[in-house]
């Protein structure tokens, strides 16, 4: 018997993914969520954080091996109907651990969420009026006061995403690093950003912020009107995405470095 005999699969709401789903039930007997080893996800990237964030809110975390029938499907492996079992894909899939944030924010109610991201953490102004924020990295304040649209804490997994957009540095998997990264720095002009170890715990403190009020958003969850959030790595929660052979996450994060 393999690793992965007891396989769950979820297909995204999108044509193209109930199609492929169809085909797949009729091939292999799944098994619900709870009772699988691993978990075949079809759709694209944001189905597929969907699901790690469904498993990471139930506390029952699965291998997960995605099938791209998205658009860019960064997460995911290439879709190709052929001679292999799902059941031999995942046998010879390759696993990679990626860790995500934990962040607990405190509202100026006096509130206090918790939430994961895979992708990033990010503080982002509300209005009109610049932001102002106090970044704290392993408990020194490191700049006392960022003017700006807002900043982010990426994990590698997401420094091609919104990270790389803001022009912060691409990760490459298992490096053990964070990007934290300003958006639209107004001040302190010439600070770009700076590469972290992900030991070190992030906090950042909205000033002003009655004047100029912020949200917290991991990943997709949104949270307003923010005081203070503190950011760090949660090993106990890492995630296992499974890629075939030769189409692995860190080679696609390699490559994305060299587009033009």
């Amino acid at each position: 018997m393999g690793t992965y005999q007891r396989l769950a699969l979820a297909a995204s709401p999108a044509e193209r993914a109930q199609e492929v789903a169809t085909r797949l039930r009729d091939a292999h007997d799944w098994v619900p969520l709870d009772n699988a080893d691993a978990l075949v996800v079809l759709g694209g990237d944001g189905f597929m954080l969907q699901m790690l964030h469904h498993m990471l809110d139930r506390w029952r975390i699965l291998p997960a091996y995605g099938i791209n029938l998205g658009t860019v499907g960064f997460l995911m492996n290439k879709y190709r109907p052929g001679k292999l079992s799902i059941v031999e894909k995942l046998e010879r899939a390759r696993a990679l651990t990626v860790s995500p944030l934990t962040m607990s924010a405190t509202t100026q109610a006096g509130e206090t969420f918790s939430s994961c991201a895979i992708n990033e953490v990010s503080l982002l102004r509300e209005t009109r009026q610049t932001a102002k924020l106090e970044i704290t990295v392993g408990g020194k304040v490191r700049i006392p006061e960022l003017a700006c649209d807002g900043v982010l804490v990426a994990t590698p997994a997401g420094s091609t995403a919104y990270n790389f957009s803001a022009n912060g540095p691409i990760l490459p998997l298992g490096c053990g690093l964070l990007a934290l990264t300003p958006i639209s720095a107004f001040r302190p002009r010439r600070w770009r950003g700076a590469v972290l170890p992900d030991h070190l715990p992030i906090s950042i403190r909205s000033l002003e912020a009655d004047k100029r009020p912020v949200s917290a958003v991991a990943d997709q969850k949104e949270i307003r009107d923010i005081c203070t959030i503190a950011v760090k790595v949660a090993h106990e929660r890492d995630l296992t995405l499974l890629f075939d052979r030769g189409h692995s996450l860190d080679e696609r994060i390699v490559g994305e470095q060299f587009m033009t």
